[in-house]
């Protein structure tokens, strides 16, 4: 196999010592503007990269982050995925980037194996962790940010990003109300998920500020693990619900996609959408604006929070923030389906 290129290799290309080259690729101080063009041109000339593991040992850093999600086919996660990407290459940071496929134990082992791995710091999406476990693995990272988690008591290091889930519930109950629904049901994401949790008491809220009973056969889980967050899961939760309550005239969703399955299945059984039921979902991933009708749902810059994710987590490692918690609101976008 042909020889990495080494500083060493740089030095005797250009006549200079190891110490100036070092100087010179590493910005350092003490290597005229001319010599430094000259040692970067060479350099170049040979191929040479840093070794980020050598460089790690003396820095104490290994220029790696790590990114764990849930289900990177969902595309919730991709769009934050993207976000932090984006922030990361613009800081010269490498993502590994881990899905749990919604299994606590993959997810365990994926934090075990980027502890291992020394990365520099984590974002961890929407953990599926029990809390006592999940703070226990946090605190292994020298810097963390959570995106749809809460902690109990403040970890050092550590920012919580949520989405403000009850108020959303809200939004999309009051918005059904507005225009004449009394019937109104929830489609429950995965029983261990905190955003389906919160959604759920956002939506009972807004039922007793309508003057509507809480009816618990309007909640529609479908498996005792809750739904399954993706079309599948919607179809089949929305076939359910409407087969025992078929009076049914509005459904919030737990995200896009269960509403995307909900409007399949509420077409297939004979409704209109929006006039016989209308459904309204979470997150405005693109696929809202593509299916026909149109998904009215509540917005959230998921591009932004990734990005928002990737500067936290740096502005930590950096000596910024210790323990803080961030609340990102959404906004209720109106299309054809409600």
């Amino acid at each position: 196999m042909k020889k990495r290129p080494t500083l060493a290799d740089v030095a005797h290309a250009t006549g200079v010592s190891l110490m100036t080259v070092s100087r010179a690729i590493n910005g350092k101080p003490g290597v005229s503007d001319e010599l430094r063009r000259t040692i970067l041109e060479q350099a170049k000339a040979l191929g040479y990269r840093p070794n980020l593991i050598a460089r790690g040992l003396v820095t104490k850093s290994t220029g790696t982050l790590g990114l764990v999600v849930p289900d990177n086919t969902n595309p919730f996660f991709a769009q934050i995925a993207r976000g932090v990407e984006d922030a990361a290459y613009q800081e010269q940071y490498s993502i590994f980037l881990v899905n749990t496929a919604e299994d606590q134990e993959r997810e365990k082992a994926a934090l075990d194996s980027l502890w291992e791995k020394d990365v520099d710091g984590l974002i961890l999406c929407s953990s599926r962790l029990p809390g006592a476990t999940l703070e226990k693995q946090i605190r292994h990272f020298a810097a963390a940010v959570l995106l749809n988690r809460e902690l109990k008591r403040p970890i050092p290091h550590s920012t919580t990003i949520n989405v403000n889930d009850r108020r959303g519930a809200q939004l999309a109950v009051a918005h059904f109300v507005q225009h004449g629904r009394r019937h109104i049901a929830y489609l429950c994401g995965p029983q261990n998920s905190l955003s389906a949790k919160r959604r759920l008491e956002g939506y009972r809220n807004a039922l007793s500020e309508a003057g509507i009973p809480f009816d618990p056969l309007m909640v529609e889980c479908s498996a005792p693990d809750g739904c399954a967050p993706d079309t599948e899961g919607g179809r089949t939760a929305a076939a359910a619900l409407l087969t025992r309550k078929p009076k049914t005239d509005a459904i919030y969703a737990f995200n896009d996609l269960v509403a995307v399955g909900a409007l399949q299945t509420v077409e297939e059984t004979g409704r209109r959408v929006p006039e016989d039921v209308a459904v309204i979902g979470v997150d405005d991933i693109p696929l809202a604006t593509i299916i026909r009708p149109q998904l009215t749902t509540l917005h959230i810059d998921l591009r932004h929070i990734g990005r928002l994710a990737m500067r936290t987590l740096l502005d930590t490692l950096q000596g910024g923030n210790s323990a803080t918690a961030i609340q990102v609101e959404p906004e209720l976008v109106v299309r054809q389906s409600a």
